[in-house]
């Protein structure tokens, strides 16, 4: 259900190496599609004939990609605050979307009281074969690239993060120092290792709503205080310029959740001499929306 992504080589100055792991360029438009993929396949192989899920953005998008692929009717129930743009695109995949709720956690409630026996429920970042299918975009960068010293990402749920750490152990790179880096208003993990217990945020103030998870996933929590995960925050206006940067230097669009990471390796956050950064992308961002994010006011950023 997904394609073999691309490593780049971003030239930097100071003779810091980083590398781009370029999952933009799935065809739904972010590494969301090989975990939700594997998953939907789970499904189709147990007979089920209806998807279920609740996703707003790059998660609903993976599903319907891969649900109209595997010949599988799919619902897809997103909170009020989804934007209409990304509703015709889900629509434009034959989903059915439901409009239900202020924030996800509400959409995701309805979604799951929508299930029957011939329905599988696809959660957007939070079980196990999720995990598994985020884990192979690390077994392919070890066949494409050096191992970084460091490596960079983006969190919202965790899918992301506990699909990267899986698949370092899996390949031997258990030294990698990974970065887990949010915007501020959508920082539910770096508050959480801070204070040391999992805390749910109140609301999502953040522009990167695609990282508007109130609370990561108890496992992701649990595995990124063994895995000694440091966690980093930008502001929305670091994150927005940054992907404003990255559309000038390689020709592409991503949302701030993806932005967010490519903020924090910009503005020399990370350690080491070889840096990671997984490209997460974004279904949610167009020409249009992109100059509308941008801060003028935001210092210059270095493009990764």
């Amino acid at each position: 259900m997904h394609i073999k992504t691309p490593v780049y080589h971003a030239a930097r100055d100071g003779g810091q190496r980083v590398d781009l792991k370029m999952e933009n360029q799935q065809p739904a438009g972010s590494f969301k599609q090989r975990g939700i993929g594997a998953l939907c396949v789970e499904a189709a192989t147990a007979g089920k004939t209806r998807l279920v899920s609740s996703s707003g953005g790059n998660a609903g998008m993976a599903a319907a990609w891969c649900a109209r692929q595997l010949g599988l009717a799919i619902a897809i129930v997103v909170p009020e605050t989804t934007s209409p743009f990304v509703v015709a695109k889900l629509e434009r995949l034959g989903a059915e979307v439901v409009v239900h709720g202020r924030v996800w956690d509400a959409a995701d409630a309805h979604a799951q009281s929508l299930l029957d026996e011939d329905t599988q429920y696809i959660h957007p970042f939070d079980h196990p074969t999720i995990w598994r299918g985020h884990s192979t975009m690390i077994e392919e960068w070890a066949d494409q690239a050096p191992k970084p010293d460091s490596l960079v990402l983006s969190v919202g749920g965790g899918g992301l993060l506990q699909g990267v750490l899986e698949g370092l152990e899996r390949v031997g790179w258990d030294d990698v120092l990974v970065y887990a880096v949010e915007t501020m208003g959508a920082d539910s993990l770096y508050q959480s290792l801070k204070t040391g217990k999992r805390i749910a945020l109140d609301a999502i103030t953040s522009v990167a709503t695609t990282l508007g998870a109130r609370q990561v996933s108890s496992t992701v929590f649990s595995s990124a205080i063994r895995r000694g995960v440091k966690p980093l925050r930008v502001t929305d206006s670091q994150a927005t310029a940054a992907c404003y940067a990255f559309a000038a230097t390689h020709r592409a669009l991503v949302e701030p959740a993806c932005g967010a990471s490519l903020a924090a390796a910009a503005a020399g956050l990370i350690d080491g001499d070889r840096i990671g950064v997984v490209v997460c992308g974004g279904c949610g961002v167009n020409p249009e929306q992109l100059p509308a994010w941008r801060d003028e006011s935001s210092p210059p950023l270095h493009p990764v």
